[in-house]
């Protein structure tokens, strides 16, 4: 299946969104809560008892695991850009990697994305920054706004995910959330079967499946969320511009290197579709190094590349502005 996304790009100029389409009387509590919890949860990792090496070790490999796979490859460079193509099966475990990040269901995560490209830093878009660097952030997904309805969206923007039956699945009845639990579960009980196979005693086998708990799935699953919120917000206020698109998305090499390529933001807009956001030899992108390890073994093809003659038309005429706000 092949989305061609040209149809999304913006033709006008961009403008600060209205603030009007949000009401701050109107929590979304659905998401409010969720966040607040996962927060609560990883600020356990502060205390000693929760503390391992291991914990922290699979902390940092699940960033990887599940926000680089499941979110920046899987979410969105597979799911909503279509810019590779992979086996079934490979598709299905990175959606599931980018579901236990607790990011939202593949089709609602795909959906708001798509919108984004489509209307970037204009009224319709669900979390630009221009009307805040919090609402950008975090604020679009803890408060009500006409501009990130789900349902509007998927019905927009994610039909061809909608028709999925796995995709499907994991709509009804929030089965993604569900998945997502199953996986913080598992942690706990990784860590606990490890100790009590080991010998140990009950009392560490909870405290070494706690350590885990925090770690691997609270610590990871917060990290992952701000990393990926960073692009909604940091990138399209500070960085430099090597195209000309009709938003404000910025190359932020900060992002970038903490995000694992995601952060070439203003390359990705100038070619949505591209698989590969790092453009300059320096701009260093692991998640298309990564693609690229995919293509050897076989799990990957029809590999969308930049294409020169979009990104010639697109070539700023302006010289590259760094720290600059739109």
């Amino acid at each position: 299946m092949q989305i061609n996304d040209s149809h999304l790009e913006v033709t006008e100029t961009a403008g600060t969104p209205a603030c009007a389409s949000r009401d701050s009387w109107r929590i979304k509590w659905r998401y409010a809560l969720p966040i607040i919890f996962v927060h609560l949860v990883a600020v356990l990792a502060c205390l000693p008892w929760f503390f391992s090496w291991s914990g922290v070790v699979v902390a940092l490999v699940g960033c990887y695991v599940f926000g680089t796979l499941g979110i920046n490859i899987g979410y969105h460079r597979l799911l909503a850009h279509r810019g590779f193509s992979s086996p079934l099966w490979v598709e299905r475990l990175l959606a599931i990697l980018g579901v236990c990040c607790m990011q939202e269901s593949p089709v609602v995560w795909v959906a708001l994305h798509r919108q984004h490209h489509h209307v970037a830093d204009q009224e319709r878009d669900p979390h630009s920054p221009l009307a805040s660097f919090l609402w950008g952030h975090i604020g679009w997904l803890m408060i009500r706004s006409d501009n990130a309805e789900n349902g509007p969206s998927k019905a927009r923007y994610a039909t061809d995910m909608a028709r999925d039956p796995f995709y499907g699945w994991l709509e009804v009845h929030e089965n993604w959330a569900t998945v997502a639990m199953l996986s913080w579960a598992a942690f706990f009980a990784a860590g606990f079967l490890t100790v009590t196979l080991a010998g140990g005693t009950t009392p560490d086998a909870i405290r070494f499946g706690s350590s885990l708990l925090v770690w691997g799935a609270a610590v990871r699953t917060v990290v992952v969320w701000h990393l990926t919120w960073s692009v909604n917000s940091v990138t399209h206020l500070w960085g430099y511009r090597t195209y000309d698109t009709p938003d404000g998305s910025r190359n932020n090499a900060i992002v970038a290197l903490l995000n694992n390529g995601e952060g070439w933001h203003n390359n990705h807009h100038a070619d949505s579709r591209s698989a590969r956001h790092g453009h300059a030899w320096w701009e260093l992108d692991v998640a298309w190094l990564t693609i690229r390890l995919l293509m050897l073994l076989g799990l990957a093809s029809n590999v969308s590349l930049p294409s020169r003659k979009a990104l010639a038309r697109r070539s700023a005429s302006r010289p590259h502005s760094i720290g600059s706000n739109v």
